[in-house]
């Protein structure tokens, strides 16, 4: 089968890399790839936001099966474009991808139907904003309620903060369109899991759960990033999931369909487990980044047997094999972000001895003349798997001395809090 695989990060080269291990799959091709996706699939000059040119491409080159990367063209309606044109596409269609690009609008469905999530309001005045900030506890949380990739969320801890916040994103519009809508939101502590789950709008399947690092210094201090690590997979107890399971996930998906919304593709529910129990911080309607780089490792079964029935409802008839082993992934990223940074740095790498358990996955990188250069904040996620989260750890760190590139900033702690709770929650 011939796959086209929309996007050009780290979770693209994860699943790239993970079709190239199925039996199903003869050819890919990836719109834009990076510097790791290019040597081992065919890359095209097509933005994964030029819909109307991905389609074209799908139907003059016979392409079985589109997989969507990032959630913009979900959001943007890619899955909907394409099965108008009798094309199939793994993702979920734009009415469903609402709960990712349009916080206002999941917070409000799940207030609507009582599933567990902390208190909010939202707003579209600077002034009420601030002045709401002003009656309440602190810290509280400040989200852009569109699509910021992953820099929309903000712990506003003093007075000081509300109003640098406020400004930037609703009157400086730093993060353009994103910031129109704010959500303010309760603080709730507790640890964090980020659930994924495949859903042919029937059947559930749930992935290996994760823990993903947002922050970008070590114990989690410093403004918050796509990702800069993650590990899987997080072991819950199984009351807790039974929780997860029966109040969140199911309903969810239910809700939706009250609604007329088929949901199908991957659901990843981003919580928090609270002394009170599970609550939903977020959705996101697509892979994480950088947890696929983690979960999808540790999936035995053909990955494009999953896809395919997943897209075609056949989900009941699919056995799902997972190792029982660990993975981590720790994030390299250039100097500065997630604020401005260098691009076309040259990197080096020099593993000093074969390493089958680790795997890199390129993100901001680009082939120049034969020459590796970074290309974005986010540059390569090392990944390492082994029986252990302290061997996968160990793994990941001693690759890591081998790659050099000016500037680079990586964490130093990322797994350490899965070591020290054996990796339970819950």
């Amino acid at each position: 089968m011939r796959v086209l695989v929309v996007g050009k990060g780290g979770r693209e080269h994860a699943i790239v890399w993970k079709l190239k291990q199925s039996k199903l799959v003869k050819e890919i091709f990836v719109t834009t790839g990076n510097g790791g996706i290019c040597p081992i699939a065919h890359c095209l000059p097509i933005e994964p936001m030029d819909i109307n040119s991905l389609v074209k491409f799908a139907l003059e080159n016979q392409i079985d099966l589109t997989v969507v990367g990032p959630e913009d063209p979900l959001a943007a309606g890619i899955v909907d474009e394409f099965e108008k044109w009798g094309l199939d596409a793994f993702g979920p269609n734009r009415r469903a991808a609402q709960l990712e690009a349009d916080k206002s609008f999941a917070k409000g469905f799940m207030r609507d139907y009582g599933i567990p999530t902390g208190d909010f309001e939202v707003f579209e005045s600077p002034k009420s904003a601030l002045a709401y900030i002003r009656k309440k506890d602190l810290p509280i949380v400040f989200k852009a309620s569109g699509l910021a990739a992953g820099k929309g969320t903000f712990i506003l801890k003093n007075k000081k903060d509300a109003e640098r916040v406020v400004d930037e994103v609703m009157v400086e519009r730093r993060l353009g369109k994103a910031g129109e809508r704010v959500v303010i939101e309760e603080c709730l502590t507790g640890p964090e899991v980020s659930i994924f789950a495949l859903v042919d709008g029937q059947t559930i399947m749930y992935l290996p759960s994760a823990r993903d690092h947002k922050r970008l210094k070590d114990r989690n201090r410093g403004p918050n990033t796509g990702g800069m690590g993650a590990y899987a997979p997080v072991l819950i107890e199984p009351e807790t999931m039974r929780f997860i399971d029966e109040v969140i996930v199911k309903p969810t998906i239910w809700a939706l369909g009250d609604n007329d919304i088929i949901y199908q593709g991957v659901l990843y529910c981003g919580l928090i487990i609270t002394p009170t129990g599970p609550k939903v911080l977020e959705f996101n309607v697509r892979f994480g980044d950088p947890e696929a780089q983690v979960v999808l490792p540790l999936i035995e079964t053909d990955f494009m047997t999953l896809l395919l029935a997943t897209r075609r409802k056949e989900l009941h008839g699919v056995e799902l094999r997972l190792s029982d082993q660990t993975a981590v992934c720790v994030i390299i990223a250039s100097g500065g972000y997630p604020g401005p940074y260098e691009k076309g740095i040259p990197i080096e790498i020099d593993l000093k001895r074969e390493m089958r358990n680790v795997v890199l996955f390129h993100a901001g990188t680009v082939l120049k003349d034969g020459q590796l250069l970074t290309n974005g904040g986010r540059v390569i996620g090392v990944t390492g798997v082994d029986k252990t989260i302290e061997g996968a750890r160990a793994e990941v760190y001693e690759a890591i001395k081998g790659i050099r590139f000016k500037g680079m900033y990586y964490r130093r702690d990322i797994g350490s809090y899965g070591v020290k709770k054996g990796g339970k929650i819950g």
